[in-house]
């Protein structure tokens, strides 16, 4: 896809993100929108294509670190709960409760039991959250090996991108066939009528982004909200004096470019 084109699509993608946006707060609907996928899928970039025009107050993402001691005490679901949307909020997962589902299970970061007793929790869990008036929302990105495999060389490469690169990155590289298990499980017991998954072929990072907004989009039944016609106020003369001159002495960034 050529640049122009894309930038081009994702700018109106993104100015109906922002007609949502509206619409979520006049309404104080309450979204969660659940991004899962292999390690170098694209869930990042596709989320800060969502993210970079719209306000951070009503689109907030969350990206959990490992859990502590306290949280590994605590109900599995727990520290996910804390960050449910409130009204006017839709909440991004940039990972979630599915890590249990997914790295946890094929990295032995679990118990074969908890394993087990997530997978019959989890569509339990997620009625409880639909019932309750929240609109959740499911992707999952698929990527294919020999892509996955030109980003993580692209990751070692680029110094811009080495911050990416995890132990359990690599690790997920050998591990291949056990993810793609895990995955195929996953969907099997979680994908539901009423917390559906919906796939997003990744390989073509640019068309897996439009394709993934304009399909949200499409989920969330929304209308422009009126605006008032802003008029810019003039500045006053009131206390008027050479505001620029008594900066003179100050440290000023020095102009390298």
């Amino acid at each position: 896809m050529k640049r122009k084109d894309y930038e081009k699509a994702l700018r109106e993608l993104q100015v109906e993100l922002c007609v949502l946006q509206a619409w979520v707060k006049e309404k104080g609907l309450r979204v969660i929108v659940v991004f899962e996928g292999r390690d170098a899928a694209g869930k990042g970039g596709t989320i800060k294509a969502i993210t970079e025009r719209v306000s951070p107050r009503v689109f907030r993402v969350v990206a959990l670190p490992a859990p502590s001691d306290r949280e590994k005490s605590q109900l599995y679901m727990q520290r996910y709960l804390e960050h449910a949307p409130a009204a006017g909020e839709i909440v991004i997962f940039d990972r979630s409760w599915y890590n249990r589902a997914g790295v946890e299970k094929v990295m032995g970061f679990c118990s074969k039991a908890q394993y087990r007793r997530f997978l019959e929790v989890c569509p339990e869990f997620e009625r409880y959250i639909v019932d309750d008036g929240i609109l959740l929302i499911k992707f999952w990105l698929e990527v294919s090996d020999e892509e996955q495999k030109k980003r993580f060389e692209a990751r070692i490469e680029d110094p811009l991108r080495q911050w990416k690169l995890s132990p359990t990155d690599l690790a997920s590289r050998s591990k291949w066939y056990e993810y793609s298990k895990a995955r195929d499980t996953m969907l099997e017991a979680t994908d539901t009528d009423f917390a559906p998954w919906y796939i997003v072929p990744s390989d073509d990072k640019e068309r897996a982004r439009l394709n993934c907004i304009h399909h949200l989009l499409g989920l969330i039944d929304y209308k422009k909200v009126p605006r008032e016609k802003v008029k810019l106020p003039g500045r006053s003369s009131k206390g008027a004096y050479d505001d620029r001159a008594s900066l003179k002495g100050r440290r000023f960034v020095a102009s390298k470019f």
